[in-house]
């Protein structure tokens, strides 16, 4: 009996969990706080890093991305140059990320922001639609933001994007 219950409690404490979601603390969607310009900097970054994914724009990741960044896939992890050169070559094209939310954490030098997204990705010829959050890790290096890590974190929300 008291394994019976047990497992009844296990059963819908994994569906409340599995229905959860990260909210985003300090988004810049919906908190009514005035970002400070070191998170509008890494804010727009991000933006911009986005479009430049897309536009399979390497040069200006390769001045983004810190020598020793890491990137987390579904599919796996790897470091820089594997990154630059699946953007290059075709591997991953990150044909559109629509963001619903961004926030940003600062502390100190490092910068840690959070995107809800739904991406279109072409991976391998193939057209794909994910919701993720997305973690993207910023380091103030002499001034200048270089990103650090980014990792992607699929999403039980379904495809908000029409």
């Amino acid at each position: 009996m008291i394994k019976a219950i047990f497992g009844l409690f296990l059963c819908v404490a994994s569906v409340q969990l599995s229905r959860a979601q990260a909210s985003l603390p300090m988004s810049s969607t919906t908190s009514p706080a005035t970002p400070t310009k070191a998170e509008q900097e890494v804010l727009q970054l991000s933006k911009d890093k986005w479009k430049w994914m897309s536009d399979k724009s390497v040069d200006k990741l390769d001045t983004l991305f810190a020598e020793k960044s890491v990137f987390v896939h579904m599919g796996g992890s790897w470091g820089k140059t594997q990154e630059l050169n699946v953007i290059r070559m075709g591997g991953i094209w990150y044909k559109e990320a629509e963001v619903y939310g961004a926030s940003v954490n600062m502390m100190g030098n490092t910068a840690i922001l959070l995107n809800d997204i739904d991406l279109v990705a072409v991976v391998g010829g193939n057209e794909v639609v994910n919701p993720f959050m997305v973690t993207e890790v910023y380091v103030n290096q002499n001034g200048k933001w270089k990103m650090g890590s980014l990792t992607f974190s699929k999403l039980m929300r379904p495809v908000k994007l029409k």
